[in-house]
């Protein structure tokens, strides 16, 4: 029955347009729509353009006529989460979340990249507040000292009411905090990968109280959200960081199976096509992997399908179309791979450097550079470049996809791409 009501609810996110959180309603970038603007410019094909305060590399969420997204205003030592009118961009209201001393940060990171999650009846954000003494920071080439703190989970209703707010666990890592909430039937799990005693947790979702909590054994910073899938006749919560890549039942926590490595550190969020598991990484070594799901317990050495070296991503997640693995390395660098054998296809280079995760809608894949360069590829065994466009700013954030519009977040401003919605 809890499988039926979660296909349900999946549907009915569809079926509405809604963008509900991190690489969308499905976790993996993918969107069911049509008809969604190619081509456009700073000035062209622009719906709206509005600026937001502070900085943040969060993405937009859509549900209905509200868009929420983070925003750090460092200066005033506030984390704020805004709702925007989607159909105009102006801001509906703006709260504080955190206020909280300046967490040390890597120089490609900012202090609100957790993308928020909505149901619907809430939305769930996620910062990090500073607190303590610094510390030496742990696993790291050079020595130095960064601020330790804490996991703030809150959750606010559509009229900005806060519901509930509490701190879930400690965290400390000298490239800073990002964490993306995942939604599950009536649970709100947050992947608390660190450099100390890391974890994974679970909180009701009315309540915000602990319903259950794994730990990690390797007490080492990722940063990625997991994907929820059911597979082989069990729900898997599937991610990869702190030094593996493994499997857990979302509803207590308890691990299906593990995959030692293949690396220390992850971001990338990882992709499934109904027979693999897909993963990118990471740091010190690049890796790519497709994983059988199907098995119990260590599965290192029985249920790797392939790997590869080469054209592997750390931050930017991977995406699936049909039966192509499409990935883009950080350097830019794109990369077609057959879903199946791994055999690549091609590999060209994209304009600029790549941290956010592209988006697919309507046989096409987006991928937008740091540069703010959308680059609209149709996948197949040759590479066909359908537009490029160039917004002239950088672009950190992932984009979203909603009602037949794209949403695209610059450092300075949300952009609203295609006709307007009424």
């Amino acid at each position: 029955m809890r499988i039926l009501i979660s296909l349900f609810l999946f549907t009915a996110t569809l079926s509405a347009g809604n963008w509900p959180g991190w690489r969308g309603p499905s976790g993996d970038g993918i969107s069911p729509e049509k008809n969604i603007p190619t081509k456009w410019s700073a000035t062209e094909n622009v719906a709206w353009k509005v600026a937001i305060p502070g900085e943040g590399h969060s993405s937009p969420v859509i549900w209905g006529d509200r868009i929420f997204l983070t925003a750090s205003l460092t200066e005033k030592n506030e984390r704020h989460l805004l709702c925007l009118d989607r159909r105009t961009g102006k801001t509906i209201w703006d709260n504080v979340v955190v206020q909280s001393q300046p967490e040390s940060i890597h120089r490609l990171n900012s202090r609100a990249s957790g993308t928020p999650a909505m149901d619907g009846k809430q939305v769930y954000v996620t910062f990090m507040r500073a607190e303590g003494d610094k510390v030496v920071a742990p696993n790291v080439g050079s020595e130095r000292l960064i601020t330790p703190g804490k996991i703030v989970v809150a959750a606010y209703d559509l009229d900005g009411n806060q519901k509930w707010k509490t701190d879930v666990g400690d965290f400390v890592s000298a490239h800073g905090f990002n964490t993306c909430p995942v939604l599950f039937e009536d649970l709100v799990i947050i992947n608390g990968d660190h450099d100390g005693d890391a974890y994974i947790v679970a909180l009701d979702r009315e309540s915000g109280r602990e319903r259950w909590r794994t730990l990690r054994e390797n007490r080492t910073r990722s940063y990625v959200t997991p994907i929820i899938r059911e597979i082989g006749g069990r729900t898997q919560m599937i991610l990869s960081g702190s030094l593996s890549v493994a499997s857990y039942d979302p509803r207590n926590g308890k691990r299906h199976w593990i995959v030692d490595g293949p690396t220390e550190q992850f971001v990338a969020s990882m992709v499934y096509n109904g027979e693999y598991v897909f993963v990118t990484g990471g740091y010190p070594q690049r890796r790519i992997l497709a994983i059988k799901p199907d098995g119990t317990g260590n599965v290192t050495d029985s249920h790797i399908a392939w790997r590869t070296t080469r054209g592997a991503a750390y931050v930017p997640s991977p995406i699936m179309a049909g039966r192509f693995l499409l990935v883009v390395a950080d350097s830019g660098i794109a990369s077609c791979f057959g879903a199946k054998t791994g055999r690549r296809h091609w590999q060209e280079r994209l304009p600029g450097g790549h941290s956010p995760s592209p988006v697919s809608a309507d046989g096409l894949v987006y991928f937008t550079s740091d540069l703010g360069v959308t680059s609209v590829l149709r996948p197949g065994e040759t590479f066909e470049v359908v537009a490029q466009n160039k917004l002239g700013e950088p672009v950190s954030a992932s984009p979203a996809i909603s009602k037949g519009q794209l949403f695209i977040r610059t450092h300075e401003h949300l952009y609203c791409i295609g006709k307007p919605v009424n």
